[in-house]
């Protein structure tokens, strides 16, 4: 049998790789550098390119009066959302982690709201948030809430100061189980001799968790966390189908601004396309230099 040449056989990994590559190519760095180059470009509405525009875009998205508002909030939406998803996570990862009567069915209701449509779930909620007939504000009105706020019929969506409370809520209802499900796989992985080692030394409940359960479960905890900064900075359905980002810019985040940028100027949506970008790349950089991913890795 003739030994095929050696230069043939160093391009074999090639056709393993090289599919994953073009996919790549095509669907993250082609788009990339398109959105790029359409910053810096003179677009009618109708997508018709007119021509370079320089810093143009840049220059008239900074200017934008609500841009510092919108940057600000999106930051606080991903700090809140992802905050609040990782403490209940762990809460119920350690709870489902146990056995107890029930925990298969606890286990399957826990997933529905990762397993329904975000979009779907966001009119729900929008739905039962209704001045007038929604579940939710039915059942405040009963209890007397609405009344001691001073209102008969209160919108929670129509008013900033809780419109953006009920999104950051409604959030963290949809990421909760994907991180607490990847937080059971974490918990999993730890064995059981470490638990046991730590009775038999008289470790407290607290101190076997801190000093056990939580170095262990880190690695598993900064993958979704790490996931979760990415996908909340990019949210886009909660937002538009409850609130539109309204009233104003009021509950409107980098993405929201994006879209509604688009129908006025396409080079100052793709400017502010590239700012929201840039920003993922920034808080994806800082959570892993905070979190130390490399020291974790290893």
């Amino acid at each position: 049998m003739r030994h095929r040449p050696r230069a043939f056989r160093a391009l074999e990994p090639l056709a393993w790789v090289g599919p994953a590559v073009v996919l790549i190519a095509l669907v993250v760095i082609w788009p990339v550098i398109e959105m790029i180059r359409s910053s810096f470009l003179k677009i009618s509405r109708f997508g018709v390119v007119q021509g370079g525009n320089g810093t143009a875009n840049y220059d008239k998205l900074f200017a934008e009066p609500d841009f510092a508002g919108v940057m600000y909030r999106s930051l606080i939406w991903v700090v809140a959302v992802v905050g609040l998803t990782v403490i209940i996570s762990l809460c119920l990862a350690q709870l489902f982690n146990q056995r107890f009567p029930g925990r298969t069915v606890a286990r399957w209701a826990l997933i529905a709201p990762w397993a329904a449509s975000v979009l779907m779930t966001a009119i729900i909620f929008k739905w039962m948030l209704d001045p007038e007939v929604g579940m939710i504000n039915m059942i405040l009105h009963d209890l007397g809430v609405i009344d001691a706020m001073g209102g008969a019929s209160a919108d929670p969506l129509g008013d900033a100061a809780t419109a953006m409370p009920w999104l950051i809520f409604v959030a963290v209802f949809v990421s909760v189980p994907f991180t607490t499900y990847a937080l059971i796989a974490g918990l999993s992985t730890i064995p059981g001799e470490l638990y046991e080692a730590a009775k038999i030394d008289g470790a407290s409940k607290w101190k076997t968790y801190w000093s056990i359960t939580f170095p262990l479960l880190r690695p598993a905890l900064t993958v979704a966390a790490l996931i979760n900064v990415m996908n909340v900075f990019n949210s886009f359905p909660i937002i538009w189908a409850m609130t539109h980002g309204q009233p104003g810019y009021s509950t409107a985040t980098s993405t929201i601004f994006m879209f509604i940028l688009k129908n006025s100027d396409i080079g100052e949506s793709a400017a502010m396309s590239v700012v929201n970008f840039g920003m993922v790349i920034i808080l994806t950089a800082v959570f892993l230099r905070v979190t130390r991913w490399r020291s974790e890795a290893v």
